[in-house]
């Protein structure tokens, strides 16, 4: 899900599909690629600080990479937009799933 080129129609849709497909608030599984560096992982997981978030990182087999899957309770639709958001003003080079 990196962000596309028309980005508020692509968050206008993912906003219906979550209304549709979950009774909020809901646990929301996001899912991040980074640079494997530690001052930018360390940064993702500032921003879910203090929510009760499940974190889970996995490093590429080449170690380039780092996956970041966070699994937390979400009130609303627009609270995960603000989120992927958020990450994406934060964290240059992120990559959303």
């Amino acid at each position: 899900m990196s962000t596309p080129p028309n980005s508020e129609e692509f968050y206008a849709k993912l906003k219906d599909q979550l209304y549709d497909t979950a009774v909020w608030p809901a646990e929301y599984l996001y899912k991040f690629i980074v640079l494997s560096d530690s001052k930018k992982i360390a940064k993702l997981e500032a921003i879910f600080d203090g929510m009760g978030a499940v974190i889970e990182t996995k490093e590429s087999a080449k170690g380039k990479y780092t996956s970041v899957s966070i699994s937390v309770s979400m009130k609303s639709p627009e609270n995960v937009i603000e989120k992927y958001k958020e990450v994406a003003d934060k964290i240059e080079g992120v990559i959303s799933l």
